[in-house]
């Protein structure tokens, strides 16, 4: 397996609220916090780091789709309590989006509206659904996908990660195959980039490192509205 990870500030924000795990062969997260002040950068490192944490902790556990999705409500749980006890992180959240290896099994948690992808046979797979306003609105045909890109409610989260004292967590498995890519990201890359402007960066025949690169240096020359962290994982030699 080959593996990458950046994360970059953007062009207009003045922080970093994005975070990420990077623990080759086995563990990678991404996290877009959300909050005044410093509270987002707090909650996405909270989370980030609560997933690890627990992952390192119990394994290896007895089911590891079940172990990310507890990783995940024990971080809500944490940023949940740090938000209520502290007035300058009231109210801060963070999405989640979390892969663990397992031999040629691919573990995911999932809450908010970053993203797992698999690229696969040349065509891009989004696993995780958003949770978010605009996702609803184009799930049930009251706008299509272009519309979605541009719409001005784009960033309304429906569920995310320390907003509330209970979470439901989507969480899945899937084999994966020789050839196969797999892409986490942040909406600071695919509110920039069309999904076909990351497949075809994603199916160049370059390293991970320079792939991951491409796309995030084309999310900023877009706009780069908002922080932009990716992992990409290969499947090869």
């Amino acid at each position: 397996m080959l593996a990458f990870a950046q994360s970059d500030i953007g062009m207009v924000r003045k922080t970093n609220e994005d975070s990420y795990v990077f623990l080759p062969p086995h563990l990678f997260v991404v996290a877009d916090g959300m909050g005044g002040h410093v509270a987002g950068e707090i909650a996405s490192n909270l989370g980030a780091n609560t997933i690890q944490e627990y992952i390192e902790r119990n394994s290896p556990p007895a089911e590891w789709e079940q172990s990310l999705q507890a990783a995940i409500v024990q971080a809500n749980t944490r940023i949940y309590q740090m938000s209520q006890a502290k007035s300058e992180c009231q109210g801060m959240g963070t999405t989640v989006t979390a892969v663990y290896l397992e031999n040629e099994e691919i573990y995911w948690g999932h809450v908010g509206d970053s993203r797992l992808y698999l690229i696969r046979e040349n065509k891009l797979h989004q696993i995780t659904n958003d949770h978010s306003l605009v996702w609803e609105l184009m799930q049930n045909g009251s706008i299509t996908s272009e519309e979605a890109q541009a719409h001005p409610h784009r960033n309304i989260l429906t569920r995310a990660v320390g907003t509330s004292d209970t979470l439901s967590v989507d969480s899945g498995k899937f084999l994966w195959q020789p050839g196969d890519n797999l892409l986490l990201c942040t909406d600071g890359l695919t509110n920039m980039l069309s999904e076909e402007t990351i497949l075809s960066i994603c199916l160049q025949p370059s390293s991970p490192q320079t792939i991951i690169k491409t796309l995030v240096d084309q999310a900023r020359q877009a706009g780069g509205y908002d922080n932009i962290t990716a992992i990409l994982l290969q499947n090869r030699d």
